[in-house]
């Protein structure tokens, strides 16, 4: 299939030190829908025979130099061949419409990583697992649901992201009115966008920070907006998606079938998070009327925030080992 030709930055310009473990490089594939996505391949050094293999997305609206890129690298040093990649429209990934996504597209993101991992000449085929941070835990609970290739999959500080987008923060706008509403609303927006030539950004993380922010805000701008975590290339760090561009989340949940998911899953997400109850509701209805529950599990982490699970939080706060041992366990030979 005919790739894009894409402007891939040759330095690393990561929001996480260089490890010298791991050989990095950058690579490109094809989702079934012809937009080429990109990539940061590590590889442990040294590495022999077919390798275990791990592809990593997240959070919403983030890049692959950011949280994806920190669980890649830090998982190929512990033995697995992994990938941290752009979804479509955003970051160095292509497609020729910006900062939109979709809920079947993003899944088909994850799933065309899996199959760029399944053809590698380094990897082990029957040994592939996902990562998915944020938004793409969602999306990779989805992706478990549909791919039977997956065999491990890790959901970390979920957003169940169609849930937010129809019901808002904290199911607060549950009902059939406040959807209307925010339909009308998408609807006048897209003829806006049409009438002026261009789309609307809905704005990245809020700067200057309010100083009646809610905590959930203020934790997003310590990652986003700070040296801690800020990228030039991160919508939630710069100007956001396109107002339009989660439209489709409204309207389109991704979770329906969980509960048949056969391969082993972990939800984990700390404890103090404002989003703790997407894992938690997303945990029950993954395991409600399931005949696959020996291989899932929740892990609440104590004291964690949201992006706490995005680079450790200053204390370490991303439970690696147990992330290892996970992937061991179920990406075994």
């Amino acid at each position: 299939m005919k790739k894009e030709e894409l402007k891939l930055t040759a330095e690393w310009d990561k929001t996480f030190p260089k490890s010298e473990k791991v050989d990095h490089s950058k690579v490109t594939f094809v989702n079934r829908y012809g937009i080429t996505l990109a990539a940061d391949l590590y590889v442990p050094k040294h590495a022999e025979g077919k390798l275990p293999a791990i592809a990593v997305c997240g959070p919403f609206g983030a890049v692959k130099e950011q949280a994806a890129g920190l669980y890649a690298q830090t998982m190929a040093e512990r033995g697995f061949l992994t990938i941290a990649f752009d979804p479509s429209f955003t970051g160095e990934s292509g497609g020729n419409v910006r900062y939109m996504a979709s809920p079947d597209i993003n899944t088909e993101d994850f799933m065309a990583a899996v199959d760029f991992l399944s053809l590698h000449d380094k990897v082990d085929p029957d040994r592939i697992g996902i990562i998915g941070i944020c938004g793409w835990g969602g999306m990779a609970l989805n992706t478990a649901a549909l791919d039977t290739r997956v065999k491990a999959t890790v959901a970390s500080t979920m957003y169940d992201m169609t849930r937010v987008n129809a019901n808002g923060y904290f199911d607060a706008e549950d009902s059939e009115e406040a959807r209307y509403q925010k339909k009308a609303a998408m609807c006048a927006q897209r003829l806006a966008d049409l009438k002026a030539g261009e789309y609307t950004l809905g704005g990245g993380v809020v700067d200057p920070l309010p100083e009646d922010a809610p905590f959930f805000v203020k934790d997003y701008y310590d990652y986003y907006k700070t040296e801690r975590g800020y990228h030039s290339r991160s919508l939630n760090s710069n100007g956001g998606w396109n107002v339009i561009g989660c439209e489709s989340f409204l309207n389109q949940p991704i979770l329906k079938y969980s509960n048949e998911i056969r391969s082993a899953v972990l939800i984990m997400h700390g404890e103090k998070a404002h989003s703790c109850y997407f894992s938690k509701d997303a945990y029950a209805a993954m395991t409600k009327d399931s005949k696959y529950t020996d291989n899932k599990g929740l892990l609440i982490i104590p004291d964690a925030v949201h992006t706490d699970l995005y680079d450790g939080g200053r204390k370490d706060a991303i439970p690696f080992d147990r992330l290892e041992r996970f992937f061991t366990e179920y990406l075994k030979r």
